[in-house]
């Protein structure tokens, strides 16, 4: 292991969860002590035939217990320019848009999609709120009911498959953010803010709570629910890998080369992320020396972002979890981005009325947020798994509720799906639907790749072919 597990003088656990001697683990194993619990990547020795490189991969293939298929939603608000979002086609040949360049290594897996909408995100007969509408039926396809307090919406396509997976994991899903959520009150034309500032939905009337700080995220996929066990942790300054030492140098001795490997560099990024979050929030009450910061709090944009992505991939990379979604904003956002040169808030920006210089500045955020996914989409595409990698065997949704911010258009929504889930998904293409295909289509599609199928949702009216 490399210097993270090597702490001197770190308690050696009794009670492993590991056996020695053991030839097979069980996908589910974790390293357990003091209140924490460590899932582990998919090892070769968690295969049937774990002895037998040649047999593993066979047994990886015909099992999708081994190798599910993660599903991943990241909404950003305020739409896109559409002009330099949208790829450019020669024939049976396409090239991203020049907001999607961040995205060119990862060309041949994912596909961009154009012309799905949201019927429901349309005004109809209650009037402004497009920001309100389209955060709420991003994942949802449902119409809002037009109210600041007795809210109601439907089940979100992330809430579909976690309760059809419940209990196949330790966390049925996760939900993130990087701004909390308002769930009382007013924020868009007679909106409930909950509509704003959620785009998962347990049912009608109950919006799943996101976690935003990094520190709280991170001890929900590895904690016990503890909550005074974690914080005495945290004061004491302990890595999660000081804890469950003992187990890890056990297993560290009894699985393959391969599985080394791939244990080693799982047991850095782990704390890789643990040393980032504690810097961050180091620097943050460095640079408010006179203000109270609350624990976990980041401020740099791009630092939050990543750290939330990294957090998913190892809830992925172990099967914590299949399910997250992540907003990099509520809708409506009115974030700036100064690291960029944009100073003015983004949802403002969005009312561009085709001026140039404001335009640049809106094409400026949109491809600054699609490196981010590119940076999330590379940590997928890192981790090895049978079949290929990580992302070949998740499924990743990325988009935003409205077509474009300056008309608050409902339609050719600005959406990639990246990732193979598993096989069963074709990539590499430029996807063009029909016109005022209902979005929810690919919901449908979605579900049935992550093996949870429904008859239907939203406003669907049939499946989306990926295949």
């Amino acid at each position: 292991m490399k210097d993270s597990m090597n702490v001197p003088n770190a308690p050696n656990q009794p009670n492993p969860i590991v056996q020695i001697g053991s030839s097979r683990l069980s996908r589910r194993t974790m390293l357990r002590a003091s209140g924490l619990a460590l899932g582990l990547p998919l090892l070769e020795a968690m295969t049937p035939a774990g002895r037998s490189a040649y047999a593993a991969k066979e047994a990886l293939q015909m099992t999708d217990v081994s190798r599910p298929v993660r599903m991943a939603c990241v909404f950003f608000p305020n739409g896109v320019i559409q002009p330099k979002w949208r790829p450019k086609v020669d024939g049976d040949n396409w090239e991203m848009g020049e907001t999607l360049k961040p995205l060119e290594a990862f060309k041949d897996k994912l596909n961009v999609i154009s012309n799905l909408a949201h019927e429901n995100g349309r005004a109809g007969k209650d009037g402004a709120g497009d920001h309100a509408r389209g955060g709420s039926t991003f994942l949802t396809a449902a119409r809002p009911v037009k109210t600041s307090s007795n809210i109601r919406l439907g089940i979100s396509l992330d809430q579909v498959a976690a309760t059809a997976l419940a209990g196949q994991t330790r966390l049925p899903s996760i939900e993130l953010g990087l701004n909390g959520s308002r769930n009382a009150g007013s924020c868009d034309s007679g909106y409930s803010c909950a509509y704003s500032s959620n785009i998962s939905w347990k049912n009608e009337t109950q919006p799943m709570p996101k976690e935003t700080i990094p520190r709280l995220a991170f001890e929900r996929m590895f904690g016990s629910g503890d909550a005074a066990m974690e914080r005495k942790q945290r004061l004491a300054r302990k890595s999660i890998l000081d804890v469950v030492r003992g187990d890890a140098e056990r297993l560290m001795k009894q699985v393959g080369k391969t599985d080394k490997r791939k244990l080693d560099e799982y047991f850095t990024s782990v704390r890789e992320i643990e040393t980032r979050i504690e810097q961050t929030e180091a620097e943050d009450r460095k640079s408010l020396p006179d203000l109270e910061v609350p624990m976990g709090r980041v401020t740099a944009f791009r630092e939050h972002a990543r750290l939330m992505y990294d957090l998913m991939v190892v809830g992925f990379q172990t099967d914590t979890t299949r399910v997250a979604t992540f907003m990099l904003d509520t809708a409506g956002g009115n974030r700036t981005y100064p690291e960029i040169g944009v100073k003015e808030a983004h949802h403002g920006l969005s009312h561009h009325r085709d001026k140039t210089e404001t335009v640049e500045k809106i094409q400026k955020i949109d491809h600054y947020l699609v490196e981010q996914f590119a940076y999330f989409l590379e940590r997928l595409d890192s981790v090895e798994e049978s079949g290929g990698t990580l992302l070949d065997n998740s499924m990743v949704l990325y988009g935003s509720g409205l077509g474009d911010g300056n008309r608050h258009t409902h339609h050719d929504l600005p959406i990639v799906l990246a990732g193979g889930g598993g096989g069963q998904i074709k990539t590499g293409r430029y996807l063009q639907a029909a016109e005022e295909t209902p979005m929810a289509n690919l919901f449908l599609s979605m579900l049935d790749v992550v093996g949870t199928p429904a008859e239907e949702i939203g406003d669907s009216t049939g499946r989306l072919s990926l295949s």
